[in-house]
C-alpha cells in the first residue's frame, strides 16, 4: 500500500496558495488547507472534487495558538507532513519607505517572516519525529525576493529575509531529511494581480500551482533550492 503523503498549505483560499493546494489535492495528496476564512478555504476543497482528502483549517498564522492548533490538527487528522507550502503573505501600500507607518512595516514582517518561521518550526517537529522522516518545505519567496518593485520596502524586505530562512532550512535540515526549497514566482494572474494585468504581462496561476506540485513530488534525495517562474514577458530582468 503506498505511503498516504500529506501536505499543508497556507493561504490556501485564493491565488498561489489554492492553485497549489488544487494541484496537491488533484495528485492524490490529502491537504491542510490553511487560511484566515474558512468559506474560500471551503470553496478549493469543492473545487478540488477531493474534498474527503481536504481539511479546512481557518487560522491566522500571526498567532501561535492557531499555528499550534493547526500543525496538531494535521497530524491527528493525517498521521504525519510530508510538505509545508508557506505561502500565505501580504504587501503593503505604495509609498516611499520614509512615509510607510512602522506598523505596516512591523505587520508585513510578522505574516511574511515571522509567521512563516513560526509554520516551518512546527513542520519541523513533525517531519523529524515520524517514520519515515522528513519531509519537504517550500517557501513562497516572490521575485522580490532576487529585485524590489520600487517603494515596497516592506515586502521587498521580508521576500529576501525569506530565502535566508529557505537557505537555513536546507542546511540545518539535512540531517533529518529535511529538504528546503523556494518558488518565486513572477506576475502570476490571482485576485490581487489584477491591477497590473492591464500593463504587464501576466501568466496564469495554475503553472505556478504546478510548479509547487512538481517540487513537491521530488524524492527526498533531490532538491529544487530555488526556481523562478514567471510570464515570459515580464519586466524582470533589467528592472531595479
Amino acid at each position: 500500500m503506498a505511503q498516504k503523503r500529506v501536505a499543508i498549505v497556507t493561504g490556501a483560499g485564493s491565488g498561489i496558495g489554492k492553485s497549489a493546494a488544487l494541484a496537491l489535492l488533484k495528485d492524490g495528496y490529502h491537504v491542510g488547507l490553511v487560511g484566515r476564512r474558512r468559506e474560500p478555504l471551503e470553496q478549493t476543497a469543492t473545487e478540488s472534487g477531493s474534498a474527503e482528502r481536504a481539511l479546512v483549517l481557518p487560522a491566522d498564522i500571526t498567532n501561535d495558538a492557531d499555528v499550534e492548533r493547526v500543525f496538531s490538527a494535521v497530524k491527528h487528522q493525517f498521521g504525519r507532513l510530508d510538505v509545508l507550502f508557506n505561502n500565505a503573505g501580504m504587501g503593503a501600500p505604495a509609498m516611499p519607505m520614509e512615509d510607510l507607518p512602522i506598523e505596516t512595516f512591523r505587520e508585513v514582517v510578522n505574516l511574511n517572516l515571522v509567521a512563516t518561521f513560526m509554520c516551518t518550526q512546527h513542520a519541523i517537529r513533525i517531519m523529524k519525529a515520524q517514520s519515515p522522516k522528513g519531509g519537504r518545505i517550500i517557501n513562497n519567496g516572490s521575485l522580490s525576493a532576487h529585485v524590489p518593485r520600487a517603494l515596497s520596502v516592506a515586502y521587498t524586505a521580508t521576500k529576501h529575509a525569506v530565502t535566508g530562512l529557505t537557505k537555513a532550512i536546507s542546511l540545518d535540515g539535512r540531517k533529518d531529511d529535511i529538504a528546503g526549497g523556494q518558488i518565486d514566482i513572477g506576475n502570476a494572474l490571482t485576485e490581487l494581480a489584477t491591477g497590473m494585468s492591464t500593463t504587464e504581462p501576466m501568466m496564469d496561476v495554475k503553472y505556478a500551482g504546478a510548479a509547487v506540485l512538481h517540487m513537491a513530488n521530488l524524492p527526498l534525495d533531490v532538491n529544487v533550492q530555488s526556481m523562478a517562474i514567471m510570464a515570459t514577458k515580464m519586466p524582470f530582468i533589467g528592472r531595479g
